[in-house]
């Protein structure tokens, strides 16, 4: 159904250390990101192979829910804290880091080719104290998959729901708004329609992918933690985001 649907591509497999822990860092997007996690999983068992072992950062409040946290264990996701970090580095085991998080996946879809971690900082810091390399990955078309027309903070605190499970904002996908046009529609009176809408709202199906759309991967070559860090934070950041940024243009003209 992947392969279907979004018919993913991947390059740069060989820039991917050949052993040792490192840190893989990509530009985040649509909505919850299924569609691009589900590409890259297929195309990483399919192209790399399960022997090299790459674990996923996932958000600490899914460890906290019981048959969510099974399945985010199964599949081998690591809770985004710097222990965790440091402990599945320290096991040689390297990660997948999208540090834009929610501010990333839910920016709207005229910002789609658009690589922006928010300033955040935690990664660069990982990688330094653990001494291991960043690889930059860049993702391009994951964000038409799920359009997201907004991302707001206060739609997180107005739905409340986003900001019980931790997060700082909520975006209104195309997806939500057909879904609330359509309960608006409904025979139902007007406190009832507005009850289901704000349940609709916040609910998990709102980011969820809709639209058919190529994936493609583009990975570039790491970057040495002594050339990476010889200035301060602030610069790392720049020279990380510069290069996913390059990997996403590079694939948009080759889409083009």
């Amino acid at each position: 159904m992947v392969k279907l649907l979004f018919r993913p591509t991947m390059k740069g497999i060989e820039n991917l250390p050949a052993s040792g822990p490192f840190l893989l860092v990509a530009n985040h997007s649509a909505g919850a990101g299924a569609a691009e996690i589900a590409c890259f999983a297929h195309l990483y068992e399919s192209e790399i192979g399960l022997d090299r072992r790459l674990n996923g950062f996932a958000h600490v409040f899914g460890f906290k829910v019981w048959l969510l946290k099974s399945l985010l264990r199964h599949l081998g996701a690591v809770p985004s804290t710097y222990e965790d970090a440091e402990r599945a580095l320290a096991e040689g085991v390297a990660l997948l880091i999208f540090p834009g998080g929610d501010h990333e996946a839910l920016r709207p879809i005229w910002q789609a080719g658009r690589v922006d971690f928010a300033g955040r900082k935690g990664f660069l810091k990982i990688a330094r104290r653990a001494g291991v390399p960043i690889v930059p990955m860049g993702i391009h078309g994951s964000h038409y998959t799920a359009p997201i027309l907004l991302r707001s903070k206060t739609l997180a605190w107005l739905l409340v729901v986003p900001r019980l499970i931790g997060l700082k904002r909520w975006g209104i996908s195309l997806l939500g708004l057909i879904g609330a046009g359509l309960i608006a529609m409904t025979p139902f009176s007007w406190p009832v329609r507005a009850g289901l809408i704000w349940c609709w709202l916040w609910s998990p199906f709102v980011p969820l992918p809709i639209i058919p759309w190529t994936i493609r991967f583009r990975i570039g070559a790491p970057i040495p933690v002594d050339e990476l860090f010889s200035g301060d934070l602030d610069g790392a950041l720049a020279r990380v985001e510069g290069e996913v940024q390059r990997l996403v243009d590079q694939s948009s003209e080759a889409q083009d």
